[in-house]
């Protein structure tokens, strides 16, 4: 388990339990992400639901935008009950559980039938369950779509074009370990300070999903956007065990039903802005995509990867989600 700073501890306190007391259970969901992304409107309906289902028994005060910190701060600061509930990335959490970071191999899920069939399945559940360990109570997977690749050196279209780029990655050793395999210079690098590491030519590169790239501006510091498609950035929504088991069993069923609704919420909105995105930075950078013969190379490039993680998130729970995956290495 990561350890725990003052300085993450402190900031928490800080910016903890701020809402009047008049529920009886008061919560705080935090996460990194600005208010006009789906998984950040998909916190505040999802606050909304329990809130109105829960007839006021419990509130819920979300803090977006790395109010707390970064997305490692609020896995700390969950697994210390300083904060309640988060979104953070299944990569981030491999810091944490080493397990779950099988979702973020390369090329993993194709597509979003796939997406589907294994996070909301039983390996889905199972790699959920792993987080138990680590004090945190987790429900299902949210997700802001696929991962692409932007950067400033040459449009991506086979796996050599990446060589000696310098990629800004997510705090995650599965998505270094990637970048390194196709020969670029990984560079990890807090979400919120990606902007002006690209501006200021600290990095040359990122990976994110559409509406991240659109709504951080990335586009604006990126010549080229290659439409890679190489990993869903799914997001586990988890809640500090103590806060709840605090629960009884009726509100514990409201909270649920919620997750629920919070997922399907944050994935039709992001699959419904995804099309208009594309249509508004067309003229901000150069799109393009790879071809199935690229993507081919990408995945036999990528087999290095899966080899040496294979231990790492167990060669039982690989051969589970490879299979629900459809696919071999």
């Amino acid at each position: 388990m990561t350890k725990i700073s003052l300085a993450t501890a402190i900031a928490a306190v800080s910016f903890g339990m701020t809402q009047a007391q008049a529920a009886e259970y008061n919560f705080t969901f935090a996460h990194v992400l600005i208010e006009d992304t789906p998984n950040a409107q998909a916190a505040l309906r999802f606050k909304e639901e329990v809130e109105e289902k829960s007839n006021g028994q419990i509130s819920i005060e979300v803090l977006p935008a790395a109010q707390v910190g970064g997305d490692v701060e609020i896995i700390e600061q969950i697994q210390m009950g300083l904060v309640d509930i988060g979104i953070p990335p299944t990569a981030t959490l491999g810091n944490f559980e080493p397990r779950m970071q099988i979702l973020d191999l390369p090329f993993l899920l194709s597509d979003y039938e796939t997406m589907v069939t294994v996070l909301d399945g039983e390996v889905g559940r199972e790699i959920l369950d792993t987080l138990e360990d680590d004090n945190m109570h987790a429900f299902n997977f949210w997700g802001a779509g696929f991962r692409h690749m932007t950067n400033n050196i040459r449009p991506i279209e086979t796996p050599e074009d990446l060589e000696d780029i310098r990629m800004r990655t997510m705090q995650a050793p599965v998505i270094i370990s990637t970048y390194e395999n196709f020969d670029a210079n990984a560079t990890a690098m807090a979400f919120t300070e990606v902007y002006n590491g690209l501006q200021q030519g600290v990095v040359e590169g990122q990976e994110n999903p559409l509406a991240n790239i659109y709504t951080m501006r990335f586009h604006e510091v990126q010549d080229y956007l290659s439409l890679t498609n190489h990993a869903y950035h799914a997001y586990a929504t988890v809640m500090n065990k103590q806060s709840w088991e605090s629960l009884p069993e009726d509100l514990q069923k409201v909270m649920v039903e919620a997750f629920d609704n919070g997922r399907e919420t944050s994935r039709e909105l992001t699959r419904q802005q995804e099309d208009k995105i594309l249509e508004n930075i067309k003229g901000d950078i150069q799109i393009n995509e790879i071809t199935e013969e690229a993507r081919s190379a990408f995945i036999e490039a990528s087999i290095p990867v899966y080899k040496e993680y294979e231990d790492i998130v167990t060669p039982e729970l690989l051969k589970k989600t490879t299979d629900a995956a459809g696919i071999e290495y």
